[in-house]
């Protein structure tokens, strides 16, 4: 038996089933519209110290001196970054930073360069 129905959007489960006009996959229970567009629901909206919204590759730079956790070092304002990921959380950039290496940022303290 093949189906025409396409695969569940979240999980890629092919044993999606239609209710009315609605699509269920039985296995991650997300149900969705075919005819609508399809939005990420999951999709992170981060911005910086500006409000300008940022994505990943985006290159940023520091808004403000910032003391390094557990070290003496600070990365002084104007210090160039590139965001490797986005991530939902506290400090929610996850960047190389120059001369300072990969670490995690809040969003608030840089601007997009």
């Amino acid at each position: 038996m093949s189906s025409t129905l396409p695969p569940c959007p979240k999980c890629d489960s092919t044993y999606v089933y239609q209710d009315q006009e609605m699509l269920i996959c039985p296995e991650c229970a997300h149900e969705w519209n075919p005819s609508e567009a399809a939005v990420d629901e999951d999709a992170l909206d981060i911005r910086d110290a500006n409000g300008t919204p940022l994505a990943e590759g985006d290159k940023i730079t520091l808004a403000k001196d910032l003391k390094v956790k557990g070290s003496s070092q600070v990365l002084k304002i104007g210090t160039k970054a590139k965001i490797k990921r986005l991530v939902d959380g506290d400090h929610d950039l996850d960047c190389r930073v120059d001369g300072a290496g990969d670490m995690m940022l809040k969003s608030e303290f840089v601007k997009k360069a």
